[in-house]
């Protein structure tokens, strides 16, 4: 099976050693994406919701650089820094998710420096894009 790296071509670069997203057959595995510039690369500071809503954005500059989108996402996973910021987190995740929404998990996760972090797993059938 071939291993597709896929980046945003406006997306902010990995922190680290690791790719935006690998496509591997007709699932897209997408890197935990964080409330970032995609500019400079930079933390955008502003509540959870705020954090969410632009977290949001970037996974699905992702997405769409796979030839997808947020409603081919079939599991995410997020991490919140405090558990206590579900309520506003889901407020803002259900303005921006299609309907139905994929599959979820979410916890509470020791963060540096952001409120939330998602990362996805689309299902993108066909061949490679």
């Amino acid at each position: 099976m071939n291993r597709q790296v896929i980046a945003a071509p406006d997306g902010a670069p990995p922190a680290g050693c690791y790719s935006p997203a690998i496509r591997a057959g007709d699932l897209v595995f997408i890197s935990g994406q964080g409330p970032l510039d995609p500019a400079t690369g930079r933390v955008v500071p502003g509540t959870v919701a705020e954090q969410t809503t632009l977290t949001l954005t970037n996974l699905a500059a992702i997405a769409e650089a796979a030839g997808g989108s947020l409603s081919d996402a079939v599991k995410i996973t997020v991490y919140l820094a405090d558990i206590a910021d579900f309520a506003e987190f889901n407020t803002a995740y259900a303005a921006v998710m299609p309907s139905p929404p994929p599959a979820r998990t979410t916890v509470a996760a020791g963060l540096n420096g952001i409120l939330v972090e998602i990362d996805a797993i689309l299902h993108l059938p066909g061949e490679a894009r």
